[in-house]
Protein backbone atom coordinates (compact mmCIF):
# COMPACT_ATOMS: atom_id res chain seq x y z
CA UNK A 1 0.00 0.00 0.00
CA UNK A 2 1.08 3.17 -0.69
CA UNK A 3 2.80 5.48 2.20
CA UNK A 4 0.65 8.87 2.77
CA UNK A 5 2.72 12.15 2.11
CA UNK A 6 2.79 14.01 5.15
CA UNK A 7 1.98 18.04 4.18
CA UNK A 8 3.09 20.84 6.58
CA UNK A 9 1.96 24.07 5.94
CA UNK A 10 2.49 26.66 9.00
CA UNK A 11 1.56 30.09 7.50
CA UNK A 12 -1.72 28.86 4.87
CA UNK A 13 -4.22 31.43 3.57
CA UNK A 14 -7.52 31.66 1.76
CA UNK A 15 -6.59 32.28 -1.51
CA UNK A 16 -9.03 34.94 -3.18
CA UNK A 17 -8.30 35.15 -7.20
CA UNK A 18 -10.10 38.51 -8.58
CA UNK A 19 -10.29 38.38 -12.03
CA UNK A 20 -10.28 41.87 -14.07
CA UNK A 21 -10.22 42.69 -17.86
CA UNK A 22 -6.72 44.87 -17.61
CA UNK A 23 -5.24 46.58 -14.01
CA UNK A 24 -4.47 49.69 -13.96
CA UNK A 25 -3.00 51.38 -10.90
CA UNK A 26 -5.42 54.25 -9.15
CA UNK A 27 -8.85 53.22 -11.35
CA UNK A 28 -11.31 52.04 -10.20
CA UNK A 29 -12.34 48.22 -11.62
CA UNK A 30 -15.14 46.11 -11.71
CA UNK A 31 -14.54 42.39 -10.99
CA UNK A 32 -15.21 40.01 -13.79
CA UNK A 33 -14.93 36.83 -11.19
CA UNK A 34 -14.17 36.55 -7.75
CA UNK A 35 -13.12 32.83 -6.44
CA UNK A 36 -12.51 31.59 -2.87
CA UNK A 37 -9.52 29.22 -2.80
CA UNK A 38 -8.10 27.19 0.97
CA UNK A 39 -4.74 27.89 0.14
CA UNK A 40 -0.85 27.94 1.21
CA UNK A 41 1.70 25.83 -0.19
CA UNK A 42 1.29 22.28 1.52
CA UNK A 43 -2.46 22.73 0.89
CA UNK A 44 -2.16 22.93 -2.70
CA UNK A 45 0.16 20.05 -3.15
CA UNK A 46 -2.15 17.86 -1.12
CA UNK A 47 -4.95 18.93 -3.34
CA UNK A 48 -3.25 18.30 -6.33
CA UNK A 49 -2.13 14.47 -4.62
CA UNK A 50 -5.54 14.11 -4.39
CA UNK A 51 -6.47 14.32 -7.66
CA UNK A 52 -3.71 12.36 -8.44
CA UNK A 53 -4.96 9.46 -6.40
CA UNK A 54 -2.35 9.78 -3.75
CA UNK A 55 -3.30 9.17 0.04
CA UNK A 56 -2.23 12.74 2.17
CA UNK A 57 -2.32 13.81 5.67
CA UNK A 58 -1.98 17.61 5.75
CA UNK A 59 -1.02 19.02 9.00
CA UNK A 60 0.06 22.83 10.09
CA UNK A 61 -1.65 25.54 11.99
CA UNK A 62 -5.11 26.63 10.53
CA UNK A 63 -6.66 29.47 12.49
CA UNK A 64 -10.32 28.46 14.09
CA UNK A 65 -12.34 31.78 12.80
CA UNK A 66 -12.41 30.78 9.00
CA UNK A 67 -11.12 27.08 9.09
CA UNK A 68 -14.49 26.36 7.05
CA UNK A 69 -12.68 26.48 3.64
CA UNK A 70 -10.22 24.23 4.29
CA UNK A 71 -12.47 21.74 6.09
CA UNK A 72 -14.74 21.95 3.36
CA UNK A 73 -11.75 21.02 0.88
CA UNK A 74 -10.38 17.77 2.99
CA UNK A 75 -13.53 16.62 2.71
CA UNK A 76 -14.36 17.04 -0.83
CA UNK A 77 -10.91 15.89 -1.57
CA UNK A 78 -10.73 12.72 0.87
CA UNK A 79 -7.79 14.70 2.30
CA UNK A 80 -7.00 13.46 5.99
CA UNK A 81 -6.84 16.42 8.34
CA UNK A 82 -3.84 16.72 11.13
CA UNK A 83 -4.09 20.20 11.44
CA UNK A 84 -3.94 22.34 14.80
CA UNK A 85 -6.01 25.33 15.79
CA UNK A 86 -5.14 28.22 16.69
CA UNK A 87 -7.76 30.91 18.30
CA UNK A 88 -7.94 33.96 15.23
CA UNK A 89 -8.15 33.53 11.42
CA UNK A 90 -5.96 32.02 8.83
CA UNK A 91 -4.48 34.88 6.48
CA UNK A 92 -6.19 35.95 3.36
CA UNK A 93 -4.50 36.46 0.11
CA UNK A 94 -5.67 38.66 -2.34
CA UNK A 95 -4.34 37.67 -6.33
CA UNK A 96 -5.57 39.74 -9.35
CA UNK A 97 -6.06 38.47 -12.60
CA UNK A 98 -4.98 40.57 -15.34
CA UNK A 99 -6.81 39.16 -18.11
CA UNK A 100 -5.41 41.48 -20.83
CA UNK A 101 -2.01 40.75 -19.35
CA UNK A 102 -2.07 37.39 -18.88
CA UNK A 103 -0.32 37.62 -15.54
CA UNK A 104 -1.41 38.07 -11.66
CA UNK A 105 -0.69 40.33 -8.91
CA UNK A 106 -0.34 39.20 -5.67
CA UNK A 107 -1.18 40.99 -2.28
CA UNK A 108 -0.79 38.81 0.91
CA UNK A 109 -2.61 39.78 4.23
CA UNK A 110 -0.39 39.13 7.33
CA UNK A 111 -2.05 36.14 9.55
CA UNK A 112 -1.62 34.21 12.37
CA UNK A 113 0.70 34.61 15.39
CA UNK A 114 2.06 31.46 16.58
CA UNK A 115 4.32 30.89 19.14
CA UNK A 116 7.39 27.92 19.61
CA UNK A 117 5.01 26.01 21.55
CA UNK A 118 2.73 26.06 18.76
CA UNK A 119 5.56 24.57 16.36
CA UNK A 120 6.41 21.88 19.16
CA UNK A 121 2.91 20.44 19.02
CA UNK A 122 3.07 20.40 15.27
CA UNK A 123 6.69 18.74 15.61
CA UNK A 124 4.98 15.98 17.69
CA UNK A 125 2.01 15.64 15.71
CA UNK A 126 4.29 15.07 12.42
CA UNK A 127 6.57 12.63 14.03
CA UNK A 128 3.33 10.58 15.14
CA UNK A 129 2.15 10.74 11.01
CA UNK A 130 6.03 9.62 9.95
CA UNK A 131 7.75 6.33 9.32
CA UNK A 132 10.57 5.56 7.25
CA UNK A 133 10.13 6.40 3.78
CA UNK A 134 7.45 8.68 4.03
CA UNK A 135 7.16 11.41 1.70
CA UNK A 136 7.04 14.92 3.99
CA UNK A 137 6.28 18.02 2.48
CA UNK A 138 7.55 21.51 4.33
CA UNK A 139 5.96 24.06 2.49
CA UNK A 140 5.58 28.21 2.33
CA UNK A 141 6.25 31.07 4.82
CA UNK A 142 6.91 31.01 8.71
CA UNK A 143 4.42 32.61 10.48
CA UNK A 144 5.02 35.60 12.78
CA UNK A 145 6.19 34.44 15.99
CA UNK A 146 8.27 30.84 14.89
CA UNK A 147 11.62 31.57 14.84
CA UNK A 148 14.02 31.58 11.27
CA UNK A 149 15.06 27.81 11.88
CA UNK A 150 11.70 26.49 12.27
CA UNK A 151 12.22 24.35 8.72
CA UNK A 152 15.80 23.04 9.72
CA UNK A 153 14.59 22.03 13.24
CA UNK A 154 12.06 20.03 11.50
CA UNK A 155 13.89 18.67 8.73
CA UNK A 156 16.39 17.21 10.61
CA UNK A 157 14.04 15.56 13.28
CA UNK A 158 12.22 14.21 10.55
CA UNK A 159 15.24 12.65 8.59
CA UNK A 160 16.29 11.46 11.56
CA UNK A 161 12.86 9.63 11.83
CA UNK A 162 13.40 8.18 8.58
CA UNK A 163 10.93 10.33 6.35
CA UNK A 164 12.09 11.82 2.82
CA UNK A 165 11.82 15.77 3.42
CA UNK A 166 10.75 18.21 0.46
CA UNK A 167 11.32 21.39 1.35
CA UNK A 168 9.63 24.45 -0.71
CA UNK A 169 9.69 27.82 1.37
CA UNK A 170 12.35 30.78 0.64
CA UNK A 171 14.48 33.52 1.66
CA UNK A 172 15.25 33.38 5.29
CA UNK A 173 13.51 30.26 6.34
CA UNK A 174 15.42 28.65 3.07
CA UNK A 175 18.76 29.89 3.27
CA UNK A 176 18.63 28.73 7.44
CA UNK A 177 17.69 24.95 5.86
CA UNK A 178 20.31 24.66 3.68
CA UNK A 179 22.71 26.17 6.76
CA UNK A 180 21.88 23.49 8.97
CA UNK A 181 24.91 21.42 10.27
CA UNK A 182 21.74 18.77 10.75
CA UNK A 183 20.03 16.85 8.11
CA UNK A 184 19.23 18.64 4.71
CA UNK A 185 16.16 18.49 3.08
CA UNK A 186 15.96 15.34 0.40
CA UNK A 187 14.54 17.94 -2.02
CA UNK A 188 14.01 21.62 -3.02
CA UNK A 189 12.32 23.53 -5.57
CA UNK A 190 13.40 26.98 -5.62
CA UNK A 191 12.26 29.18 -9.10
CA UNK A 192 15.10 31.56 -10.10
CA UNK A 193 14.80 34.78 -7.98
CA UNK A 194 14.63 32.39 -4.60
CA UNK A 195 17.82 30.68 -6.09
CA UNK A 196 19.25 33.87 -6.70
CA UNK A 197 18.44 35.10 -3.04
CA UNK A 198 19.91 32.07 -1.54
CA UNK A 199 22.77 32.06 -3.39
CA UNK A 200 23.66 35.94 -3.35
CA UNK A 201 24.43 36.75 -6.96
CA UNK A 202 22.15 36.81 -10.28
CA UNK A 203 22.15 33.74 -11.95
CA UNK A 204 21.13 34.99 -15.97
CA UNK A 205 21.89 31.96 -17.85
CA UNK A 206 21.08 28.30 -17.08
CA UNK A 207 24.66 27.42 -16.89
CA UNK A 208 24.72 29.95 -13.66
CA UNK A 209 21.44 28.28 -12.43
CA UNK A 210 23.02 24.97 -12.76
CA UNK A 211 26.60 25.66 -10.93
CA UNK A 212 23.99 26.46 -8.18
CA UNK A 213 21.95 23.56 -8.30
CA UNK A 214 25.16 21.41 -8.26
CA UNK A 215 26.47 23.37 -5.84
CA UNK A 216 23.62 22.34 -3.41
CA UNK A 217 23.43 18.71 -4.55
CA UNK A 218 27.55 18.71 -3.64
CA UNK A 219 26.38 19.54 -0.10
CA UNK A 220 23.58 17.59 0.59
CA UNK A 221 20.69 17.78 -0.87
CA UNK A 222 19.48 14.78 -3.19
CA UNK A 223 17.31 16.83 -5.55
CA UNK A 224 17.53 20.15 -6.97
CA UNK A 225 14.78 21.53 -8.88
CA UNK A 226 14.72 24.79 -10.54
CA UNK A 227 11.26 26.37 -11.75
CA UNK A 228 11.68 28.66 -14.69
CA UNK A 229 7.50 29.35 -15.14
CA UNK A 230 7.07 28.45 -19.13
CA UNK A 231 10.49 27.16 -19.51
CA UNK A 232 9.77 24.41 -17.62
CA UNK A 233 12.70 23.22 -15.02
CA UNK A 234 16.02 22.00 -14.57
CA UNK A 235 16.54 19.06 -12.68
CA UNK A 236 19.76 18.02 -11.12
CA UNK A 237 19.81 15.46 -8.85
CA UNK A 238 21.13 11.36 -8.26
CA UNK A 239 19.99 8.86 -10.67
CA UNK A 240 21.02 5.66 -9.91
CA UNK A 241 24.85 5.99 -9.07
CA UNK A 242 25.51 8.95 -10.89
CA UNK A 243 24.20 12.67 -10.83
CA UNK A 244 22.77 13.71 -13.66
CA UNK A 245 21.07 17.40 -15.06
CA UNK A 246 17.89 17.48 -17.30
CA UNK A 247 15.91 20.63 -18.76
CA UNK A 248 12.21 19.64 -19.06
CA UNK A 249 9.62 21.26 -20.76
CA UNK A 250 6.60 21.37 -22.20
CA UNK A 251 5.40 23.54 -24.78
CA UNK A 252 3.36 26.85 -23.48
CA UNK A 253 -0.81 26.49 -23.32
CA UNK A 254 -3.02 29.09 -22.54
CA UNK A 255 -3.18 29.17 -18.93
CA UNK A 256 -6.93 29.58 -17.18
CA UNK A 257 -5.06 30.35 -13.93
CA UNK A 258 -1.21 30.20 -13.14
CA UNK A 259 -1.94 30.38 -9.42
CA UNK A 260 -0.60 27.30 -7.72
CA UNK A 261 1.72 26.18 -11.14
CA UNK A 262 4.57 25.79 -8.77
CA UNK A 263 3.09 24.19 -6.35
CA UNK A 264 1.40 21.50 -8.82
CA UNK A 265 5.01 21.43 -10.17
CA UNK A 266 6.09 19.84 -6.48
CA UNK A 267 3.26 17.57 -6.29
CA UNK A 268 4.45 16.08 -9.51
CA UNK A 269 7.92 15.38 -7.79
CA UNK A 270 6.24 13.85 -4.32
CA UNK A 271 4.14 11.54 -6.52
CA UNK A 272 7.08 10.55 -9.02
CA UNK A 273 9.49 9.80 -5.08
CA UNK A 274 5.87 8.08 -4.07
CA UNK A 275 7.02 5.94 -7.56
CA UNK A 276 10.60 5.18 -6.67
CA UNK A 277 11.26 7.24 -10.36
CA UNK A 278 14.33 8.29 -11.57
CA UNK A 279 15.41 11.98 -12.03
CA UNK A 280 13.92 11.54 -15.61
CA UNK A 281 10.09 10.18 -14.42
CA UNK A 282 10.32 13.57 -11.59
CA UNK A 283 11.15 15.52 -14.48
CA UNK A 284 7.94 14.36 -16.91
CA UNK A 285 5.87 14.07 -14.05
CA UNK A 286 6.59 17.13 -11.82
CA UNK A 287 6.10 19.51 -15.61
CA UNK A 288 3.19 17.74 -16.31
CA UNK A 289 1.17 18.43 -12.96
CA UNK A 290 2.58 22.30 -13.33
CA UNK A 291 1.25 22.12 -17.05
CA UNK A 292 -2.13 20.26 -16.44
CA UNK A 293 -2.61 22.88 -13.39
CA UNK A 294 -2.55 25.84 -15.88
CA UNK A 295 -6.24 24.75 -17.11
CA UNK A 296 -7.80 24.55 -13.91
CA UNK A 297 -9.06 27.40 -11.84
CA UNK A 298 -7.46 27.31 -8.15
CA UNK A 299 -5.20 23.90 -6.71
CA UNK A 300 -6.39 21.18 -9.00
CA UNK A 301 -5.60 18.43 -11.77
CA UNK A 302 -7.49 17.09 -14.33
CA UNK A 303 -8.08 13.49 -14.34
CA UNK A 304 -4.52 11.68 -14.04
CA UNK A 305 -5.30 10.01 -17.78
CA UNK A 306 -4.66 13.64 -19.04
CA UNK A 307 -1.34 14.19 -16.96
CA UNK A 308 0.12 10.96 -18.07
CA UNK A 309 -0.50 12.19 -21.79
CA UNK A 310 1.27 15.59 -20.76
CA UNK A 311 4.02 13.66 -18.93
CA UNK A 312 4.71 11.50 -21.91
CA UNK A 313 5.29 14.70 -23.88
CA UNK A 314 7.48 16.12 -22.09
CA UNK A 315 10.76 17.07 -23.55
CA UNK A 316 14.12 16.38 -21.85
CA UNK A 317 17.34 17.15 -22.46
CA UNK A 318 20.27 16.48 -21.04
CA UNK A 319 23.14 18.78 -19.39
CA UNK A 320 25.34 16.82 -18.24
Amino acid sequence: MTKPVVTVTLNPAIDQTITVEALKPGSVHRAKAVRHNAGGKGVNVASCLADWGTPVVATGLLGTGNAAPFEALFQAKGITDAFLRLPGETRVNIKIADLAANDTTDINLPGLSADPGALGRVREAVRRLVEPGTPVLLAGSLPNGLPTDSYAVLTADLTAAGARVVLDSSGAPLAAALASTGALPHCIKPNRHELEDWAGRPLPTDADLLDAARDLNRRGVAVVVVSLGAEGALFVGMDGDRTRALHGRLPPVQALSTVGAGDAMVAGLIAAFQQDGGLEDVARLSVAFAAAKLGCFGPNLPDPATVRALAAQVTLTRLD
